[in-house]
């Protein structure tokens, strides 16, 4: 019976397709009722692969120094041709039969400046290099008050001799001496020795304002990670501040940082520069393991013992004492090591490897100074007081802390940025706390990493929890999508994760919205904050301890944070007031007792720092 059925089907089948070839005015080929039941179904016209373009990372640059140029004189020698007018009154009449003598407004040198008008003329063949804007502020400077500033009765002022000693103490704040170097004029009788000194010590007084106060370095020519405003403080700043200054050398002495860590670097610094080398060695690659033997491990106790509290002494000194020499890795010692890692914020698991071995090892005094003098740079790129109340995150440490009445209330472990999604180094200012956020996913993460997944599989999205919109707003299947007609350098929908426990961002932002979209969050991946070393987000800061972290800056309590969290609904809260946030880069930093501590470059930003101040000094050295 099903046979006898499908035949009828089939010859119904076979008349209709008679007709519609019949009227069909193009020629077709003859089809058997085989060909007609059985014919393959016509395939979709392959649609072509939009190629992915990856979202590509900021980049570092080769650093640019602003070319200094030759001072350009040519006002001031006009200046001393143009001063000395006779013809200094004229007659007019005023009304009838009146006459009136009106007197010209033309500059006269007087006594005070007759000598300097005098010495200006001989700067026609002068050369000295600065900066365009050194340059031009200075000349300006003098044109509007043309006299001696650094020179009294042809003898150098108090006020200069202060600020010449200032200059030779340049390498106390991590700068060169030799950049601001200059001479007392070698003939006090020679008016081209005076007006030289006087030029000099002007330009000499406004670079190194401008090196205190700006830094040495634009950080924004050095990477697209760098993001610090453009300094207000000028050339024509500097100048006007320094000669109306009450005491010259005070003012330039006050120009640096006010922060208490700069001083601690300062004080560092000095007493790094004092010091004798006295390097404990730990052979590359060691690993030693509890009960195991190792020849490196004296190496390992005597480096305990040097870098140990008082307290850690005093807990280990018997078996500091009784194990010096021995090569046989004890209980006694795993419970000191393992206390050791403790004072040092590592994972206490007794094993000394790599990351115990890098705060075991004294780096050469050298390196150290090196650090510190690169720490105070970029301190110069912050505001000079970084205030009572902010929040301050090392990258290189790993670590947010929390500043309150200038003291270290809250310090968590944090997970930075991968090497290839490095977290960027600016500060900004939090303003407020989302609690149960939705994670609104970049289009760096939706293209590089989700758009091949979802070409293979466009239900992708769909199966993991998140929403996915049209740039209108529409919201859509993720399996709805062509994903394989989706690509180039943006994809026209927007992506984002629903609150809860497997949201990426946990159950608590702390926002500062800035260009790079970065912020303070929560994670569900809380296994990763064991290990040492955290660069392992997409540029976001991951905080240990989220909860505590928003309660202090909201100023507030951790159950306040939590009874919000567990309403299950996706809020804000704002800041009472909002605070300084530094999303900082430095690789040696003063911790809450004033002890400079050193981290690895995880990034490479030293070598890059390095190399720009190299090519200033080269360019400063070849103007000397």
């Amino acid at each position: 019976m099903m046979i006898f059925k499908n035949v009828k089907l089939a010859i119904a089948l076979s008349i209709c397709a008679s007709f519609m070839v019949s009227a069909d005015p193009q020629p077709v080929q003859s089809q058997t009722l085989f060909d007609l039941i059985f014919q393959k179904r016509t395939r979709r016209p392959v649609v072509p692969l939009v190629e992915i373009k990856k979202v590509s990372a900021p980049k570092y640059f080769g650093y640019n120094v602003p070319r200094l140029r030759k001072v350009n004189f040519d006002d001031l020698v006009a200046l001393s041709r143009e001063v000395n007018t006779v013809d200094t009154t004229q007659t007019g009449v005023v009304g009838e039969g009146q006459v009136e003598v009106v007197p010209v407004a033309v500059e006269v040198a007087t006594p005070e400046n007759q000598k300097f008008l005098d010495s200006v003329a001989t700067l026609v063949d002068f050369e000295i290099l600065a900066s365009k804007e050194t340059g031009k502020a200075v000349v300006a400077h003098y044109l509007a008050k043309p006299n001696f500033f650094w020179l009294h009765d042809a003898k150098p002022t108090f006020g200069a001799i202060l600020v010449l000693q200032l200059l030779k103490k340049a390498d106390d704040l991590g700068l060169m001496a030799e950049d601001y170097a200059l001479e007392l004029p070698g003939d006090y009788a020679d008016v081209r020795s005076l007006i030289q000194f006087e030029m000099k010590m002007s330009l000499m007084a406004v670079r190194y304002a401008l090196d205190v106060r700006n830094g040495k370095i634009n950080p924004n020519k050095l990477s697209g990670y760098h993001d610090f405003p453009k300094s207000k403080y000028t050339a024509e700043q500097a100048i006007q501040e320094i000669t109306s200054a009450i005491s010259p050398s005070a003012y330039l002495a006050a120009a640096s940082p006010n922060n208490e860590k700069f001083m601690q670097l300062r004080a560092t610094l000095i007493k790094l520069r004092s010091e004798t080398a006295d390097v404990i060695t730990i052979a590359e690659g060691t690993l030693i393991k509890p009960g195991r033997d190792h020849d490196e491990l004296p190496n390992v106790i005597a480096a305990i013992r040097k870098k140990a509290t008082t307290k850690l002494l005093q807990r280990h000194g018997e078996t500091l004492t009784a194990y010096s020499r021995t090569t046989k890795f004890t209980e006694g010692l795993v419970a000191l090591v393992k206390d050791f890692q403790k004072e040092v914020k590592l994972n206490p698991d007794g094993i000394v490897g790599r990351n115990t071995i890098s705060r075991l090892v004294d780096l050469a005094p050298q390196e150290k100074i090196g650090r510190v003098r690169l720490a105070m740079e970029r301190l110069r790129w912050h505001p000079r007081s970084l205030g009572p109340r902010h929040v301050f995150i090392n990258q290189p440490a790993f670590r947010a802390r929390y500043i309150e009445d200038s003291e270290e209330i809250l310090s968590m472990r944090a997970i930075v940025g991968k090497r290839s999604n490095q977290t960027s180094f600016f500060h900004d200012t939090i303003e407020r706390v989302e609690y149960n956020p939705y994670w609104g996913v970049p289009q760096s993460i939706i293209i590089n990493e989700m758009l091949p997944h979802l070409r293979a599989d466009p239900s992708y999205l769909d199966a993991r929890g998140y929403e996915v919109t049209t740039e209108r707003g529409q919201r859509i299947s993720s399996a709805s999508v062509d994903w394989l007609s989706v690509g180039g350098s943006a994809v026209p929908y927007n992506v984002r994760q629903y609150p809860g426990a497997r949201n990426a961002l946990g159950y608590v932002k702390i926002m500062f919205p800035n260009k790079h979209a970065i912020y303070m969050h929560d994670t569900p991946s809380r296994s990763l904050f064991k290990r040492d070393h955290r660069a392992l987000s997409h540029g976001c800061v991951r905080l240990h301890d989220p909860r505590g972290m928003a309660a202090a800056v909201l100023g507030t309590s951790v159950s306040h944070v939590t009874s919000k969290i567990n309403t299950g609904k996706n809020h804000d809260e704002d800041l009472k007031a909002q605070i300084p946030v530094y999303i900082a880069y430095f690789t040696a930093w003063p911790d809450k007792d004033g002890q400079v501590e050193y981290f690895a470059d995880i990034y490479g930003r030293d070598v890059h720092l390095n190399r720009a101040i190299a090519k200033v000094d080269s360019m400063r050295g070849k103007a000397a």
